[in-house]
């Protein structure tokens, strides 16, 4: 039994199963790696990682949870996360962040990417590779006996090192036969009475979200696209996460 009440720790056959899961999400996300280009809507991205979990005989986490009408956030450029595909037409230097999850025989995974189309400035470019950087970082963090503010105290050293931001609003999350659980994962230095010890058979997805700018957000008036306040660029990365005896094991591997 966990230490910490509310939190649901996975067997190793429960893992097992989430690896599945992962494995065939870490898939969709090759196939839009082709996909995603210059010339290409955001609707149409979605539909090919619609098409390929729905065939798979899964279904897609996002489609419907709280109403949310698609199977990827989509968000370009200074849409941080919850972006809605549409008609949007990408172009040569955005930056694009899809963010999907999926269910395979009742469990979750959840993973992020942030794709450059065509050549990107070079800031944008820093932005996603310290982005990639503070993800890794925050997954060695995902150790039996770590605290959970360890992994954000990890990304907001490297974020605030190479001079960004992290959005402190939006956390990562437990994950398993629901796609939120217990404990919430903040990105930043979070030092309170519930911080977690990280224990075997913990599963969470691990999301860092970082900006150019301010790390204040606002909401789009879709009541669902997380915009930077000033409009600057945000990236997104993320996996799900298994602690393992043997250290951290990436579900959404690819």
């Amino acid at each position: 039994m966990s230490l910490n009440r509310s939190i649901r720790l996975k067997t190793p056959e429960e893992i097992e199963k989430m690896a599945s899961s992962g494995q065939l999400l870490a898939e969709v996300f090759k196939e839009l790696k082709s996909v995603i280009v210059a010339g290409v809507t955001t609707a149409e991205i979605n539909k090919v990682a619609d098409d390929m979990i729905v065939e798979a005989g899964c279904i897609p986490s996002f489609k419907g949870y709280s109403g949310f009408p698609a199977a990827c956030c989509i968000s370009v450029n200074e849409e941080v996360v919850h972006g809605i595909p549409g008609n949007r037409v990408l172009k040569n230097g955005d930056i694009v962040g899809v963010d999907c999850g999926l269910i395979m025989e009742g469990w979750h995974s959840d993973s992020a990417e942030t794709y450059a189309i065509g050549e990107v400035s070079m800031e944008a470019n820093k932005l996603m590779t310290t982005t990639r950087e503070c993800l890794a970082l925050a997954i060695e963090q995902a150790i039996p006996g770590n605290r959970i503010s360890d992994i954000g105290i990890a990304v907001e050293t490297k974020a605030h090192k190479d001079g960004f931001s992290v959005v402190e609003t939006l956390v990562g999350h437990g994950i398993g036969r629901e796609l939120h659980e217990d404990p919430q994962v903040p990105n930043y230095r979070c030092l309170s009475d519930s911080d977690p010890i990280i224990e075997e058979g913990l599963v969470i997805a691990i999301e860092p979200m970082i900006n150019i700018g301010t790390k204040r957000v606002v909401t789009e008036s879709d009541g669902w696209t997380i915009l930077t306040a000033d409009r600057k660029l945000s990236a997104h990365y993320e996996h799900t996460v298994a602690v393992t005896a043997n250290g951290p094991r990436i579900l959404t591997w690819r």
